[in-house]
């Protein structure tokens, strides 16, 4: 054999080689692509699936707080309604101008003078003294009490002292029918 032919055959041999290494190298780099798409997918779908998760927690979460929010602001609403409401309830029982006023500090001395014991002095509510000096007989008038209206009895020693203003009654009513006027002020 010749030396060209040698290397006639060498380099056939190795062009084969290569051409059989080159083939590998493309199925190899083929499989590892698709390895490669296939994770890829993979991943992206569990990304896509925990951010589906996440949007759909956000959500829950903003309706949540949005309720909440909605819920405290009825709420404050309400409890200005109710304060306004209280507050017409003492202007109006504060009123000289006051319908049945008369009546009202008649039946309050009624009561005080079935709760009376012994010596009291009668503190009238300002708005009330010359009313109760022409209607408190047996009591000795005192000192005027801050009040809407209405007066305060007062034992001579000091130790009982008994309410009969406008203020207290008008607490006790209010307490009494706060469940009433919500359900007239909302219906509920």
């Amino acid at each position: 054999m010749s030396l060209e032919k040698l290397a006639k055959d060498i380099a056939a041999q190795a062009e084969a080689e290569a051409s059989e290494i080159i083939a590998e190298a493309k199925a190899e780099a083929k499989r590892i692509s698709k390895g490669a798409s296939s994770e890829v997918a993979a991943i992206s779908s569990d990304a896509m699936a925990m951010a589906e998760k996440q949007a759909a927690q956000i959500g829950v979460e903003s309706v949540a707080s949005a309720r909440q929010s909605n819920q405290k602001d009825i709420l404050i609403a309400k409890r200005v309604q109710i304060d306004l409401t209280y507050d017409a309830v003492r202007e109006k029982l504060g009123s000289p101008k006051l319908g049945k006023r008369s009546a009202m500090l008649d039946s309050l001395l009624k009561d005080a003078k079935a709760e009376a014991k012994g010596k009291m002095t009668l503190r009238p509510a300002a708005i009330d003294r010359s009313a109760l000096e022409q209607k408190a007989s047996g009591f000795t008038l005192g000192d005027d009490v801050e009040a809407l209206g209405g007066f305060m009895l007062v034992s001579d020693d000091g130790s009982i002292s008994l309410d009969y203003t406008f203020d207290s009654k008008l607490n006790d009513a209010w307490l009494t029918s706060l469940g009433d006027v919500n359900r007239t002020l909302f219906g509920a």
